[in-house]
């Protein structure tokens, strides 16, 4: 999913009030020092999303026939694909 620099922002504050909301949590760093590394955590993650897209996009061209995107054996093409990626990832 691609988000925009503002939307992840703001995921990342979310983030940082929900942990504040915590109360099993003692917090010692500074809000702003929470949010910069929650942003850099969603960052990574949406780099490594768009990587395996392309990666699996990537193998489906690699097929020996040409497959059109959109059609049905595309999409489950994709979808293994990038469920196989996906498990690698975890």
């Amino acid at each position: 999913m691609r988000l925009t620099r503002e939307k992840t922002i703001q995921l990342a504050q979310q983030v940082t009030r929900a942990i504040e909301d915590l109360d099993e949590v003692e917090i010692f760093e500074e809000p702003s020092h929470i949010r910069q590394e929650a942003l850099k955590i969603i960052s990574e993650i949406l780099r490594e999303e768009a990587r395996m897209d392309e990666e699996a996009r990537r193998l489906i061209r690699s097929q020996q026939r040409i497959i059109p995107e959109g059609t049905p054996e595309w999409v489950i093409l994709y979808r293994k694909y990038y469920g196989d990626l996906m498990m690698k990832f975890k």
